[in-house]
C-alpha cells in the first residue's frame, strides 16, 4: 500500500504518514445495521494491517465508546504499526440526542478515556467531532495544544469545520487534518475548503468517500435496509433519490468497465486523484469489500479520464439532501 502525508504544517512541517486509503471504522458499531460478530471485526480489522492500511478511524460517540473499545482491542497487538485517529466533543444527553461538548476540560477528561479504551499511550490524530457553538474554537485548539505539550496527542484535526473556523483553531495549533464527507456525490468542499487547506498545508480525509454505500453500485430504488440503519431516514436514499441518483453510478460503471475496475474502485480512485494529501476512509465489515476498496489504490485515472468523469457528472443532478434537516444544521460547511 503506498502512503501518503496528512499535513505539512508547523514548525517543523511534521505531517502524518498513513496509507493511501484508510479504514472507517464506525460502521462496525453502528448506523449500518447489525455490528455483526466483535471475533469477525477484529479478524477484519488484523487483516486490513495485513493488507497494508495503516490509518483506522474511530471516536467516542461511535457506539458510545463501543468503537474505541473495539478498534483498541483489535489493533492492540500492532500498535506500533498504525496510527489511529479518534475525536471529541460529542456526546449523548439524556434524551438520547448527541449534542456538542468541547469545553476544555472536558476535552482533556475525553482524551483519558480514548487513551484506555485504545489501549495507547498517545492518540496519533485527534479530532474536534463537530464545531461547539458553545466554546470559541481558540479554547478548544489550545487544550489540545496542551495534550500534545504533555505527551497525550501527536495531532490536532478538526470534522466538518468551516474555513474560518479552520484558519482560527490552525492560528493557535497547527492543524494536521480536516475530516469532511467528500465524494463525487459529495463535491462541496472543492469550493472553498479544498483550495484553504492546500493554502494551509492540512491533510484531507472524505468520510463516506463511497456515498454510504451508493457509489459502490449495491444499492438501487429497490434495496431495502435494516430498521435500525441510519439510511431510513436520509433524505438522499428515498427511493425516488436513488432513482434519480442511479446516473451517477451507471457512470462510474462505465468507467469501471474500461479500467476492469468496479465502480467502487473508480469512485475512490477519483478521490485519489485529486490531491496528493486526501486519503479516504471507506468502512466495512466485509473482507471482500475491503479487498475491493484497497484496490483502487492501484487504479490510474488519466488526465483524459479525469476530465471526462468530471464533464459527465456536471450533467447529473443529485437529489435529495445528505442529512436529515437537523443533522445537516450541526456541520460547518
Amino acid at each position: 500500500m503506498q502512503k501518503r502525508q496528512l499535513g505539512t504544517a508547523g514548525p517543523k512541517a511534521n505531517g502524518l504518514e498513513v496509507s493511501a486509503i484508510g479504514l472507517g471504522c464506525m460502521g462496525m458499531s453502528q448506523s449500518y445495521g447489525p455490528s455483526g460478530d466483535r471475533r469477525d471485526l477484529i479478524a477484519l480489522l488484523r487483516a486490513a494491517v495485513d493488507r497494508g492500511v495503516t490509518f483506522f478511524d474511530t471516536a467516542q460517540i461511535y457506539g458510545a465508546f463501543a468503537n474505541e473499545e473495539l478498534v483498541g482491542e483489535g489493533l492492540a497487538p500492532v500498535g506500533e504499526q498504525v496510527v489511529i485517529a479518534t475525536k471529541f466533543g460529542l456526546k449523548v444527553d439524556p434524551s438520547g440526542q448527541q449534542v456538542a461538548d468541547s469545553r476544555p476540560e472536558q476535552i482533556k477528561q475525553s482524551a483519558e478515556g480514548s487513551l484506555k479504551r485504545l489501549r495507547v499511550e498517545t492518540i496519533d490524530l485527534f479530532y474536534q467531532h463537530r464545531v461547539d457553538p458553545g466554546v470559541p474554537i481558540e479554547d478548544v485548539a489550545g487544550a489540545v495544544k496542551d495534550l500534545i505539550a504533555q505527551g497525550k496527542v501527536k495531532h490536532f484535526g478538526l470534522s466538518e469545520a468551516g474555513v474560518t473556523t479552520i484558519r482560527r483553531a490552525h492560528a493557535v495549533q497547527p492543524v494536521t487534518a480536516v475530516q469532511s464527507e467528500y465524494s463525487l456525490w459529495w463535491r462541496r468542499p472543492e469550493e472553498e475548503l479544498l483550495p484553504t487547506l492546500e493554502e494551509l498545508g492540512i491533510g484531507f480525509v472524505p468520510f463516506s468517500p463511497l456515498g454510504r454505500g451508493f457509489l459502490t453500485g449495491k444499492i438501487d430504488e429497490h434495496t431495502t435496509f435494516d430498521s435500525s440503519d441510519f439510511r431510513n431516514i436520509v433524505p438522499r436514499f428515498t427511493p425516488e433519490a436513488r432513482k434519480a441518483n442511479q446516473a451517477l453510478v451507471d457512470l462510474l460503471r462505465t468507467i469501471a468497465e474500461g479500467k476492469n475496475a468496479t465502480p467502487a474502485q473508480i469512485a475512490l480512485a477519483w478521490l485519489l486523484a485529486q490531491q496528493p494529501w486526501i486519503v479516504p476512509i471507506p468502512g466495512t465489515r466485509k473482507l471482500e469489500r475491503l479487498d475491493e476498496n484497497l484496490g483502487a489504490a492501484g487504479i490510474r485515472l488519466s488526465p483524459d479520464d479525469l476530465r471526462e468523469i468530471d464533464a459527465a457528472a456536471s450533467q447529473i443532478t443529485i437529489q435529495g439532501a445528505r442529512y436529515p434537516e437537523a443533522l445537516e444544521k450541526r456541520t460547518g460547511l
